[in-house]
């Protein structure tokens, strides 16, 4: 009986490679894929407590030290599709073991950063660095399951995102914890460990054998030799650098608008859409593209959870930053105090996730998170200056649900639809999604907030959050490709 069991749990526990099944997960992969995938939310959640002593320090007005939010997000935005396409030509181990590298470098440039220009590189920097991990992970779970014939990674899937949001959470007390033993830069410096973590362990478990997936190589049609480890080939000389600049123009022109919508600014969009243009030229007549528009323009499911993303991510950033701004000055709370009602957010969110992690089960989860995004929008309209505190909790915990819920479902959903040859470029682009729907958002709060976080503006933000909820469930409803994203059978 005891020599069953243990034979029992072995086979489920042991790591393909360690003597275990070679038909299962190799485990092995999981601690650098989730510690690599998190470098990128901790570093955007732990600044939020440190802009104002930096700006002390340095002599920065808040219009100043918000670009060291948003040139991460630009750099981050422009850099997972980038590095992405480069995972799915040479391999995740080469790319993650240089992204990961780079984040330490950052670490170090910020902690001894002389001015504000210089903390602002260390950030662009930082957020290059930590593009290359999440489509890393993606690609090695898409590996694993071609290796196993077991195509059900959703606990895998679920990990990453389940990790993620638990960082972001924790992200700003760690970033306070940090400021007050050791100063505003011990946020960048405590990048410096965590990058030789992702290193050591990178090193020592992630795949050297690693060709170029199928038609990613270059137009002579040479892979990289398996169990070369990442070494230079032939196929080099099909990376597509003129398409990844108009592509990073394009980004970069849209997103710099959002941040801060002005008329005088009218050259930016203009300026988008011309490198939109261009962008769509090339990609549509050379061999081997940056991103394959012909081939992303006939899947349509796949543009439809890129639109997803992005009505997901508007309204849960629009919530995020719109409502966290009226609780300080419409209900005037105190940071501290409307740091508190906004607890029941983050941990709904880790509650759905961890319970729904493990089931697929796409259309139902998008529908399940836009109905309860449109319930969490109307309640927000009934909210005043006098509201109770566990009704603001309330809606906390309402819009909490959503949060849990359709990030994790457009994840899935993606490893359905995106070519595995491009897996990592795919992901790297979901994200980029996301950080247009947190730009949107940024810009819808300012708009609705002109004259201050009143409750007027809450509720007109309200309405915006409301009419993207509305658009994201009809998207899902009508996409009725959702209801085939099933495993492959082994």
């Amino acid at each position: 009986m005891i020599p069953t069991l243990r034979a029992r749990f072995q086979q489920r526990f042991t790591p393909a490679g360690d003597g275990g099944p070679a038909d299962r997960f190799d485990r092995r992969l999981i601690a650098p894929m989730v510690l690599g995938s998190v470098l990128n939310p901790v570093n955007s959640s732990m600044i939020a407590v440190a802009l104002v002593p930096i700006g002390s320090a340095l002599g920065a007005p808040p219009s100043q030290t918000a670009w060291l939010v948003s040139g991460l997000y630009l750099a981050t935005a422009v850099g997972q599709p980038v590095i992405g396409r480069l995972v799915d030509m040479f391999g995740p181990r080469r790319l993650y073991l240089i992204g990961t590298a780079m984040v330490g470098v950052a670490g170090l440039l910020g902690s001894v950063a002389p001015n504000l220009g210089a903390l602002v590189a260390a950030r662009v920097l930082l957020g290059f660095g930590t593009s290359a991990a999440y489509p890393a992970a993606m690609h090695l779970t898409r590996s694993e399951a071609d290796r196993t014939g077991r195509d059900s990674p959703a606990g895998v899937l679920a990990a990453l995102a389940v990790s993620a949001q638990t960082v972001s959470v924790i992200g700003p007390t760690l970033g306070g914890l940090l400021i007050g033993l050791g100063g505003w830069r011990t946020i960048f410096l405590v990048n410096v460990p965590l990058s030789l973590a992702c290193l050591v362990l990178g090193a020592l478990r992630l795949p050297k054998a690693n060709k170029i997936a199928k038609g990613a190589s270059g137009a002579n049609g040479v892979d990289r030799a398996a169990g070369s480890g990442g070494a230079p080939v032939p196929a080099a000389r099909g990376i597509d650098l003129p398409g990844m600049a108009l592509f990073a123009a394009l980004l970069v022109a849209l997103m710099v608008f959002l941040m801060k919508p002005r008329a005088e600014d009218w050259y930016l969009p203009v300026l988008a859409l011309l490198a939109g243009a261009a962008f769509a030229q090339r990609e549509l007549r050379v061999p081997e593209p940056f991103i394959d528009l012909r081939v992303l323009g006939g899947n349509g499911p796949l543009l439809a959870t890129f639109l997803r993303q992005f009505l997901s991510y508007t309204t849960a950033y629009a919530f995020l930053y719109g409502f966290t701004q009226w609780l300080e000055e419409g209900r005037g709370l105190h940071a501290a105090a409307a740091g508190l009602v906004l607890l029941p957010l983050s941990l709904t969110g880790l509650l759905v996730s961890a319970i729904t992690g493990r089931r697929e089960a796409v259309g139902g989860k998008l529908v399940v998170g836009s109905l309860v995004q449109i319930a969490g929008c109307a309640a927000m309209l009934t909210l005043q200056a006098g509201s109770a505190l566990w009704l603001l909790a309330a809606v906390g915990a309402l819009m909490g649900v959503p949060q849990g819920l359709n990030g994790l479902a457009n994840q899935n959903a993606l490893y359905r639809q995106a070519d595995p040859a491009r897996i990592g470029s795919a992901a790297g682009l979901l994200r980029t999604f996301m950080y247009l729907g947190a730009m949107a958002a940024s810009a819808a709060d300012a708009a609705f907030f002109q004259h201050g976080a009143d409750t007027g503006g809450l509720h007109h933000l309200s309405l915006f959050m409301l009419a993207g909820a509305v658009l994201l469930l009809a998207v899902t409803v009508i996409d009725r490709s959702l209801g085939t994203l099933t495993p492959r059978k082994a």
